[in-house]
C-alpha cells in the first residue's frame, strides 16, 4: 500500500523598516508594523482562512482518512495572534480533528544551527512550548528552517528526543535512490529521515499555473496517476502553505484541484499519513549527508543565504551579539535580536539573478540586495548603540565586531 504525506510550511517574517544611518540612536522601531499587519491580513484572506476551511471540509468528508501536517513558525503564530486571530482559531479547529500533526522547528525560522547550537536549542524549545500551548501537541518530528539538513543536525536532534526529521530529497544526496522511502541518517540511527519528493511537490507549488509547462493543465486524474505509479512506499509532498491562493491564485483552479485530490487518491488505495505515522515504516538504508542541503533554489544548498560576502558578514555580526545580548537581560532587546535572525533577511541579500533570480525578486521587499544589506547593518549599528547605553554598561571593547563604526 502506498502512502502520501502532505506537509505545509507556514511562515511570515517580521519585515523590517528601511533603516538609514540617520535613524541610529533615534529609537526608531526595527520592524514595519503597518506592513506586517497588511501582508498578514492579505494572506489570511487569500490563503490561510480559505485553505484551512478546505482542509477542515476534506477531513470531515473523508471521515479522518485525509491527514495533513504543518510547521508553523513562532513568527507566524505571533502575527496570527496580533493581526489575524481568525487564522489561529481555524488552526486550533484543525488540531482538534485528530487528523493534523504539528511539527517542530526553530521559533524564529533562523539559521541558528549553523552559528550557535545553544541558541538553536533554545529556539527549538521555545517553539515546542508554543505548539503545546496553542494546539495541545508535543511534536515528535523536526524540520529545520528551509529544510536545511546534514548528519550533524540529525545527531543533535536525535539527542533532543525527536523520532524523525524531514529533509529535501536532493539529487546530490540521493543519487540513484528514490525519495519515496524512509531512511536513517548517518550518525543518528535512532531517528527516521523523511525526504521530500521535490518533483511532485513542485508540480503543485511552482508549475501548477505555468501554461508553458508541457504537462499543463495539471488535472487531478493525471496527478493521482503519477503518484500511484511512483516507486516506493511514501510520496512526501512538502510545500509552502501560501501555494494555495497566494503563489497560485484562486483563479488558477488550485482550490478546486485540491478539493478533488483526496478522493482520487483514496480511490487508488493510496492512504494519507502524517510524518510521525510515516516514521513507523522500516528504513531501507542509511544516508550520509555531510554537506548541508536545503529546499532552496536549483542548487538546494545554503547559497540562498550564504552565497555572498554581504550575507556572510551580516550573519557573523548578528550571532556575535549573542552573549552580550543574553547577558544584558533586556527582554525587548533579546526579542529584537531573535527576530533579526529570521532567514528571510539574509535571503533578501542574495545576488543570484540567473535561474533563481525571479524567485528572489518576488520575495524581496527591497529595491536591491544591497539596500537590504545596508538597512540590516544600520539596525545592527543601532543594537550596538543600545548596548553601549544600557544601564548595565557591558564591556563592548571585549567584542570588537560590535563597534560597527559608531
Amino acid at each position: 500500500m502506498k502512502n502520501v504525506c502532505f506537509y505545509f510550511q507556514v511562515h511570515q517574517p517580521y519585515r523590517m523598516n528601511k533603516y538609514t544611518v540617520f535613524d541610529i540612536g533615534k529609537d526608531k522601531g526595527y520592524f514595519n508594523i503597518k506592513e506586517n499587519r497588511k501582508i498578514m491580513q492579505k494572506v489570511a484572506k487569500k490563503c490561510y482562512v480559505p485553505t484551512n476551511n478546505l482542509m477542515l471540509k476534506l477531513i470531515d468528508e473523508n471521515k479522518g482518512n485525509f491527514r495533513v501536517s504543518y510547521s508553523i513558525t513562532g513568527n507566524a503564530l505571533e502575527q496570527f495572534e496580533k493581526y489575524s486571530p481568525e487564522v489561529l482559531d481555524s488552526f486550533k479547529k484543525l488540531a482538534k480533528t485528530g487528523c493534523v500533526e504539528f511539527l517542530s522547528e526553530t521559533y524564529h525560522h533562523s539559521l541558528s544551527f549553523l552559528y550557535s547550537k545553544e541558541e538553536f536549542r533554545e529556539q527549538v524549545l521555545m517553539h515546542k512550548k508554543k505548539i503545546k500551548e496553542l494546539f495541545g501537541q508535543e511534536p515528535t518530528v523536526f524540520r529545520n528552517t528551509e529544510l536545511i539538513f546534514n548528519n550533524e543536525l540529525a545527531n543533535f536532534i536525535q539527542h533532543m528526543g525527536y523520532k524523525a526529521i524531514i529533509a529535501e530529497g536532493a539529487d546530490q544526496v540521493l543519487g540513484w535512490r528514490s525519495p519515496n522511502y524512509v531512511y536513517t541518517p548517518k550518525t543518528a540511527e535512532n531517528i527516521k529521515l523523511l525526504l521530500k519528493n521535490y518533483k511532485l511537490s513542485d508540480d503543485i507549488a511552482f508549475r501548477f499555473s505555468n501554461r508553458s509547462w508541457e504537462e499543463w493543465p495539471l488535472t487531478v486524474e493525471k496527478y493521482a496517476d503519477w503518484i500511484a505509479k511512483a516507486e516506493g512506499e511514501t510520496v512526501n509532498l512538502f510545500m509552502d502553505y501560501e501555494t494555495f491562493g497566494e503563489h497560485q491564485w484562486e483563479d488558477t483552479g488550485i482550490f478546486n484541484f485540491f478539493n478533488s485530490l483526496p478522493q482520487a487518491l483514496l480511490d487508488k488505495n493510496i492512504q494519507f499519513r502524517t510524518p510521525s505515522e510515516i516514521a513507523l515504516l522500516n528504513p531501507v538504508a542509511e544516508l550520509d549527508i555531510h554537506n548541508p542541503v536545503s529546499w532552496a533554489d536549483v542548487e538546494r544548498d545554503l547559497s540562498a543565504w550564504r552565497g555572498n560576502k554581504m550575507q556572510n558578514t551580516a550573519l557573523a555580526e548578528i550571532y556575535a551579539f549573542e552573549k552580550i545580548v543574553k547577558d544584558n537581560g533586556d527582554r525587548k532587546l533579546l526579542s529584537d535580536w531573535r527576530r533579526l535572525q529570521t532567514s528571510d533577511h539574509f535571503y533578501y541579500m542574495c545576488t543570484k539573478w540567473f535561474e533563481d533570480g525571479d524567485v528572489h525578486k518576488y520575495f524581496n521587499p527591497y529595491d536591491s540586495p544591497y539596500d537590504s544589506y545596508i538597512s540590516y547593518m544600520n539596525i545592527l549599528n543601532d543594537i550596538a548603540h543600545r548596548l553601549k547605553n544600557t544601564t548595565e554598561k557591558p564591556n563592548i571593547s571585549e567584542h570588537p565586531s560590535m563597534l560597527l563604526n559608531i
